[in-house]
């Protein structure tokens, strides 16, 4: 598939010139200062996304989005002692355990579904299950 690449930042999009925020902020960045926990439940985070299916991490002002064809979630907040992270998909999955709050986007095309993990033990069956879901919304053409 052709994907059009930022020649400032190299992030790759379906669309070209795809707004964005290039090169404001990186990963690190964003780690600076937090604390050990959370560090820790964030490398664990992404370690296992990865192990479900490839995809890229791209910093932005005031997230760190998660990137296939199209970006499926980001991570929200990196707080003194846990992660929020939030999937985007095309409908509400009201019937969950995990999520602390489900937002439609304006527009009514899309739906932020957030999730706070405190532990690694919080990265469950259950949130596995959406982190797949997730990733493969991210790989579909929109």
């Amino acid at each position: 598939m052709n994907m059009w690449t930022c020649p400032e930042c190299k992030q790759q999009f379906l669309k070209r010139n795809h707004p964005h925020s290039c090169n404001e902020r990186s990963v690190e960045d964003f780690l600076k200062g937090k604390s050990a926990i959370t560090i820790e439940l964030y490398n664990y985070f992404i370690q296992e996304l990865l192990k479900i299916g490839p995809f890229k991490l791209h910093p932005a002002r005031s997230r760190i989005a998660f990137a296939a064809l199209i970006r499926f979630g980001y991570i929200k907040t990196l707080g003194k002692n846990f992660v929020d992270i939030a999937f985007t998909f095309n409908k509400p999955y009201n019937e969950n355990l995990c999520f602390y709050r489900i937002g439609e986007v304006p527009g009514g095309k899309y739906y932020q579904h957030y999730l706070r993990i405190y532990q690694k033990k919080d990265v469950n069956h259950e949130v596995k299950k959406f982190m797949r879901l997730a990733l493969a919304y991210g790989n579909k053409k929109q």
